[in-house]
């Protein structure tokens, strides 16, 4: 009886300490996970980043309480830890794309290359970022349709940022004809620029000769703006030119091109049948 008594208690003692240590471990994973997101908080770690680490660390040590727990009740572990690391070998030779886009995803919110809001040119795919996933990056275009591109296609692909610069340049190029008188076309095109009150005074922006081209002088013209201003800026400078080259008795050319039409001098004359000898 006593001998019963003792393995009961035994067992109690053992079930007993296997539930603190889970207990410790659950409430010590969640202590050291709200320890290391507040730590990446005050580094202005992106969010989706600092909830992942965080949910990772949780379960890393609730996993090994859980194997320090058993080990306490006296069941062996080491073939479930090798069950669970061949079936997570398996898993991972299966979902090998998946992991790598994973590992692309912690990348690219490690480094944060772009960010929510932002538009960026990456995998063929122009577009502003909407939601950053740990598998995929979620990119609305121009036109309104949602994309999803893989984020290892984004890591192995040159990345442009169009708003990580509070500044853009616009690059226009404006053919005038011959005819014009260079000065004159340069003066308007720099009074186009001063009145628009959105192209920047610093940087200042270029006006010049480009090229003697086929049919035209080709303008460079290269104001400076806010990244935000770049389109209406760019589709208003357009117009402004136009409607000021027409004021201004100002020629825009056009591709032309000359066709002679020679008569015929001689032709042929055309045999018959009958003419060929076999």
């Amino acid at each position: 009886m006593n001998q019963e008594a003792s393995v009961a208690t035994t067992m109690l003692g053992s079930f007993a300490y296997a539930m603190i240590i889970l207990a410790a471990g659950y409430w010590g994973g969640r202590a050291v996970s709200r320890f290391v997101k507040n730590l990446m908080d005050r580094r202005d770690v992106d969010q989706a980043l600092t909830g992942f680490v965080g949910n990772l660390i949780t379960a890393a040590i609730i996993t090994f309480a859980a194997i320090a727990s058993l080990n306490q009740l006296g069941i062996e572990t080491t073939s479930l830890i090798a069950i669970v690391g061949a079936a997570g070998l398996a898993i991972g030779l299966a979902l090998k794309d998946s992991l790598g886009n994973f590992a692309a995803g912690v990348m690219i919110l490690i480094f944060r290359q772009f960010k929510a809001g932002d538009v960026i040119e990456a995998a063929g795919v122009l577009g502003v970022v909407e939601t950053l996933n740990i598998f995929s990056t979620q990119l609305k275009t121009g036109d309104n349709k949602t994309i999803y591109v893989p984020n290892g296609k984004l890591l192995a692909d040159n990345i442009i940022n169009y708003s990580a610069k509070p500044m853009r340049r616009i690059d226009l190029v404006i053919g005038v004809s011959y005819n014009a008188d260079l000065s004159h076309v340069k003066q308007v095109l720099a009074n186009i620029l001063a009145d628009d009150n959105r192209v920047l005074k610093d940087p200042a922006a270029t006006v010049g000769v480009l090229a003697l081209a086929d049919s035209s002088v080709n303008f460079a013209v290269r104001p400076w703006v806010a990244s935000a201003d770049y389109w209406p800026v760019y589709f208003d400078l357009h117009a402004a030119i136009k409607n000021s080259f027409d004021a201004e008795g100002i020629g825009i050319p056009f591709p032309q091109r000359d066709v002679h039409l020679y008569p015929a001098e001689y032709q042929a004359p055309q045999k018959n049948k009958s003419d060929i000898v076999a």
